[in-house]
């Protein structure tokens, strides 16, 4: 008998899964005996190899979300009944000098996309009668403020807030929506701030599991959060950050 964490049967389309956080959580969905479809603009090439190594099933699909409307017709008919918007860019600079295409490149993948993606995503779920999952990843700047990240930070507060209005709206139809708010992740993206001694240490010493996470950390919660076990679980930024937020 399957477990209640078990996601045998479903199909899952994963953005970003090219590597890092996307990738775990890819892995993480096949492991629980998803069908994984890992999206983005490079090649998910080896994300689906070691899936397939694990004796999981996964494919790639070439979709660049700097188009909003990139996703629009990914899902009619597809039988897809778990998406993770994972995919996201950043672009850093002072407040006072952000430039407009700056500003519009962080809200068309972060934002746009995201919003655009799941709303095709929730009509053929709909269209389909069948229950499905939405896990969206936020950020410790969903609640916090961050600095030369304006356009990032605003971003992420959107996608708390698209977070709950969407499962407000989308409940009665048996779909759940919720983020996960990762903290600070062993990615590349903080290979820099891991390499800075005295940065590393100030990041450590505020978290209460004194360690970075990992990206795996992150895919067993969006495992979770896709999973029979989450069904009443929706309209939830869910921190997974060792803490940080709690100190």
């Amino acid at each position: 008998m399957a477990g209640p964490f078990s996601l045998d049967g479903r199909r899952a389309l994963v953005t970003g899964a090219n590597t890092g956080i996307g990738q775990a959580i890819a892995m993480s969905l096949a492991g629980q005996g998803a069908e994984v479809v890992c999206a983005g603009r490079r090649s998910c090439a080896d994300t689906v190899a070691q899936i397939a190594a694990a004796d999981g099933t996964a494919s790639e699909l070439i979709l660049d979300f700097a188009d909003p409307m990139a996703a629009q017709n990914t899902f009619v008919d597809q039988g897809f009944t778990i998406l993770v918007n994972n995919a996201g860019i950043i672009r850093r600079e002072d407040s006072v000098d952000y430039s407009e295409a700056d500003w519009d490149a962080v809200m068309d993948v972060n934002l746009k996309a995201l919003f655009f993606t799941t709303q095709a995503f929730g009509k053929a779920a709909m269209a389909a009668k069948t229950p499905a999952s939405v896990v969206n990843i936020a950020s410790l700047l969903s609640f916090q403020g961050g600095i030369r990240v304006p356009a990032y930070t605003a971003a992420k507060h959107g996608v708390a807030g698209l977070t709950k209005i969407l499962a407000n709206e989308w409940a009665p139809h048996g779909i759940t929506v919720n983020a996960i708010a990762p903290g600070y992740i062993e990615t590349n993206n903080t290979e820099a701030l891991r390499n800075d001694p005295e940065r590393s240490k100030a990041i450590l010493d505020r978290i209460p599991a004194a360690r970075w996470g990992k990206a795996s950390d992150i895919g067993g919660t969006a495992a979770f959060l896709a999973s029979p076990a989450a069904e009443y679980i929706t309209g939830t930024v869910l921190n997974v950050d060792g803490g940080w937020l709690a100190r």
